[in-house]
């Protein structure tokens, strides 16, 4: 499943945020890289831990835990804390699969990278190219989104970022452990909790809301891993 999650941030803490990206040091983007990644990744980074990044990095995950279609999607255990990377002068980024695991810098601790997420802060206006490319089983969706807004899709997913070949595409990228392993089922329980909003808003007063919840919530039973 692919999604676009819009307004992930407000149009003013993508201007902070702007503001404190655009003052950082930047480095060579392939230092987050593995070994195949590395040979077709050209762009650049701001470093694990550098006070910016950790600071854009708490607003986006705040921001994340105050937002319903991330959440119901997602279905988030972890959340890995959020990098940044930045594409200008025909730069771009192969296609690739992301690491399965992933050591939280500075931790002892890992997470499995189930979901995948760019977070937008340019304007398509801003630069041409840029544009992220995801395969899945019905071909490739291409993706550029306007400032805050973001998209999420399973890191299993072989995926590509076009050339940038005017101006510059700034984006926070990261990965979620979800409670739910497999997409197909995140899928199904995504899908049953937007009926379940809908027919509650719609018919609040039907009998069938209160069953299909239990439904989703057993299903959540038998599907979450802690």
């Amino acid at each position: 499943m692919l999604l676009n999650i819009p307004n992930v941030l407000t149009p003013e803490q993508v201007v902070e945020a702007r503001k404190l990206l655009d003052a950082a040091e930047w480095v060579d983007g392939k230092v987050t890289a593995g070994y195949q990644s590395a040979r077709t990744k050209d762009n650049q980074q701001i470093p694990d831990g550098h006070p910016a990044a950790r600071q854009v990095g708490e607003m986006i995950v705040k921001a994340l835990g105050q937002n319903p279609l991330f959440l119901s999607a997602a279905l988030p255990l972890q959340v890995f804390p959020p990098l940044f990377n930045r594409y200008s002068g025909g730069q771009s980024f192969g296609t690739h699969v992301d690491n399965a695991i992933r050591q939280v810098p500075g931790t002892p601790h890992r997470i499995r990278t189930d979901l995948s997420a760019t977070l937008f802060f340019a304007g398509a206006e801003e630069y041409d190219g840029g544009e992220l490319c995801v395969e899945d089983a019905y071909g490739v969706k291409i993706v550029k989104l306007p400032p805050g807004h973001m998209v999420l899709y399973p890191a299993t997913s072989l995926h590509h970022v076009k050339p940038v070949t005017r101006g510059v595409r700034l984006c926070s990228f990261f990965w979620i452990q979800s409670m739910v392993r497999d997409d197909g089922r995140r899928s199904i329980l995504f899908d049953l909790d937007l009926a379940i909003q809908r027919l509650s808003r719609d018919h609040p007063e039907h009998p069938s809301a209160v069953q299909l919840t239990g439904v989703y919530h057993n299903l959540l039973r038998q599907w979450t891993e802690m």
